[in-house]
């Protein structure tokens, strides 16, 4: 891009904001951002955080309408737990590869080959799936929410197999998993992280569970994006090796400027390499379409009301455990 179209494109963004700024104060609404959304995004957002920040404020703020900036099981649990108001996605086409790893059907037919077991889902799982759960989970509380229940307790735990590897490992469980993955924290190639380790020595790296065991043998510190991000804040490290989705990266500049991240890449795929790892659904958020769903009213997020009375179970113990 020439220096003269990224102008026009940096002065579309600014007028972009503006108009969503406005619309978002005529309409008394909030709008909240994952951490793993395109930097402009999160620069409009009310609220930026990971799913279970984002979920606990969601309940807290007053306004008439959630605009929920991340993926579709993010507007579910929104609706589930704000069922009085008004949830918009900017593209309800924005899925998620870990929750279509688990239907619900299948789930439930898993259930029933293992009657004696209990649910533990992982946040990244549709409403449906919530709907069948114990007791919902994020990659920040797993290990929490785990290590309370019976330690005679039979649990099945999906659908991320490398966070409930990881989580069994912490806590000494044998849970039963579910062979599902996130496409991007699942693709960091091994090879380029033990590289980067040699070429910048003694520099920490920093992962998220779920990525593979391989890959959380080679780091130093393993948690949640909030804990990532919370760990580069406090550390007086001035570089760190990041190993997870690269959308973090720009709110851990913006926290520290005088520091440095080096991201790791995906493996090589079709002989092409790419020096960063997105998630391709989180960048479907645009601010085009934050604009036009906050102009329009829609796409508007529904829950049967049968399965949010289900599901809003499993969540309110997840907080009520966190």
């Amino acid at each position: 891009m020439s220096l003269e179209e990224q102008g026009k494109v940096e002065s579309g963004n600014l007028k972009l904001k503006e108009l969503i700024l406005k619309l978002k104060e005529e309409k008394n609404a909030v709008i909240f951002a994952h951490y793993y959304t395109r930097p402009e995004i999160q620069d409009i957002a009310d609220f930026i955080g990971d799913s279970l920040a984002l979920a606990r404020q969601a309940t807290r703020v007053q306004a008439d309408i959630l605009v929920m900036c991340g993926v579709h099981f993010m507007g579910e649990t929104m609706k589930i737990l704000c069922p009085e108001k008004k949830v918009l996605i900017p593209d309800m086409a924005a899925g998620c590869s870990l929750a279509d790893s688990c239907k619900a059907e299948d789930l439930a037919a898993f259930k029933a080959q293992h009657p004696d077991h209990m649910v533990v889902s992982y946040v990244n799982t549709s409403a449906d799936v919530k709907a069948l759960t114990d007791v919902v989970v994020t990659s920040s509380n797993a290990k929490k929410i785990v290590d309370q229940l019976p330690e005679d307790a039979k649990i099945i735990f999906g659908p991320d197999y490398n966070l409930g590897s990881y989580i069994n490992t912490v806590t000494g469980r044998e849970m039963l998993l579910w062979n599902g993955a996130c496409h991007v924290h699942s693709r960091f190639s091994l090879e380029a992280l033990i590289q980067l380790k040699k070429e910048n020595p003694g520099v920490e790296v920093l992962a998220h569970p779920e990525c593979k065991a391989p890959i959380l043998a080679q780091s130093d510190v393993i948690g949640s994006t909030k804990a990532l991000l919370e760990h580069t804040i406090g550390s007086s490290a001035k570089r760190f090796i990041i190993v997870t989705e690269s959308g973090i990266l720009h709110e851990m500049q913006k926290a520290c400027p005088d520091k440095e991240f080096i991201p790791v890449p995906p493996e090589v795929t079709e002989g092409v390499g790419c020096s960063c790892n997105e998630c391709e659904y989180m960048r479907m958020n645009t601010l085009e379409k934050v604009y036009a769903c906050l102009h329009d009213g829609q796409p508007e997020m529904t829950v049967a009301k049968e399965t949010a009375e289900k599901a809003v179970s499993s969540i309110n113990r997840m907080l009520e455990m966190s």
